[in-house]
């Protein structure tokens, strides 16, 4: 009797386990997902790169707060020492923040949240190509090559060229430049080791980068911190970008690499486009265009060609957890293996 009750009690236990998974799962893209509404919200106060500065400035002050606070409980370490770790955070702070959310945001103003979270979704299908011209070792097979060709003809299909130009060519080009950014900087990234622990490598990743829109905010006309219209609205968006989706969304997504691995936990940022459609559509009442799903589906297709791998190992089930989690912590901090970053995304 003893034995039957400890099999159930253990059965019990991993079918909670599993839906608390499922739930953080869906949970994290929904976040990730409305993000993107709450930039437009924001943005109808807030310059676009003021926007994005505040988020960082913000999200990484709090994020170092409870690095330094964990360290001191723990006595680990939480600043950077060698130049390989300064170099980490440096790289991942101006490409894979900095630039990357400077043209997001900017980008924004011209496109729907959906729109812009589909054409985010092309970030790891780009990253095979910064890697074939950057890591030597890593050349991309046949099938990666068909998936980047796909996900660039899924941009194309999204955006919808007009041969006169148009705003939401502009905001789709931005958009594609910054997800070009930050698959650059999740190669670049892979260069360097780091002893840092995974949270304060992220913390100082998002100074670094909340620094760098600070300047561009003092250097570029049209923006500037006296130009925020701090209403409930905006202050709401920016709290929620910055806590919620920042630091929470942070801390979220490394629960699902404790549980699944960077491989299965990196599939959640191709639900993002499905939640910030139906959110927008919610408080918007602005549904997707029947191209715009398109070239969402032809952008998929692209992503199954080149983590074609990936998608095997998240379908075949592992109960070898451990080792899921060594494959992230030998992945580093700002960029894990099948060029996943530890990010919160838009």
């Amino acid at each position: 009797m003893a034995t039957t009750n400890v099999s159930l009690n253990t059965m019990w236990n991993t079918t909670l386990r599993s839906h608390s998974a499922v739930g953080l799962f869906v949970g994290l893209a929904a976040v990730w997902g409305t993000a993107y509404l709450a930039i437009q919200v924001g943005l109808r106060s807030i310059p676009p790169i003021t926007f994005a500065a505040l988020r960082y400035d913000v999200a990484g002050l709090v994020l170092l707060a409870a690095t330094a606070g964990l360290a001191l409980r723990t006595g680990s370490r939480w600043r950077p020492r060698t130049r390989e770790e300064w170099a980490l955070v440096g790289t991942g702070g101006l490409l894979v923040v900095g630039v990357h959310f400077a043209l997001l945001f900017a980008g924004q103003q011209y496109v729907s949240g959906g729109v812009g979270s589909i054409v985010m979704s092309l970030s790891p299908v780009l990253t095979p190509a910064f890697a074939l011209a950057l890591l030597p070792d890593e050349r991309p097979d046949r099938r990666q090559v068909v998936g980047v060709a796909l996900g660039l003809l899924g941009v194309v299909v999204v955006a919808r060229p007009d041969p006169s130009g148009g705003q939401t060519a502009l905001g789709v080009g931005l958009m594609v430049l910054s997800a070009a950014s930050f698959a650059l900087g999740s190669v670049l990234t892979r260069r360097y080791d780091s002893g840092l622990s995974l949270i304060a490598a992220q913390a100082w990743t998002m100074l670094i980068g909340a620094a760098f829109l600070d300047l561009l905010v003092v250097g570029l006309p049209g923006e500037s911190f006296r130009a925020v219209a701090p209403t409930p609205t905006a202050l709401a968006a920016l709290a929620y970008l910055s806590i919620v989706a920042s630091v929470g969304g942070f801390l979220a997504y490394f629960r699902l690499l404790d549980l699944f691995g960077p491989n299965e936990a990196s599939l959640v940022n191709y639900a993002v486009p499905m939640f910030a459609a139906l959110g927008e559509w919610l408080a918007l009442g602005r549904a997707l265009a029947p191209p715009t799903v398109v070239g969402f589906g032809i952008i998929l297709a692209g992503f199954g060609a080149v983590k074609w791998r990936t998608l095997r190992r998240a379908t075949t089930p592992t109960p070898d957890r451990p080792a899921a989690r060594a494959q992230a912590a030998d992945a580093g901090a700002v960029m894990v293996r099948e060029n996943v970053y530890y990010r919160d995304v838009e």
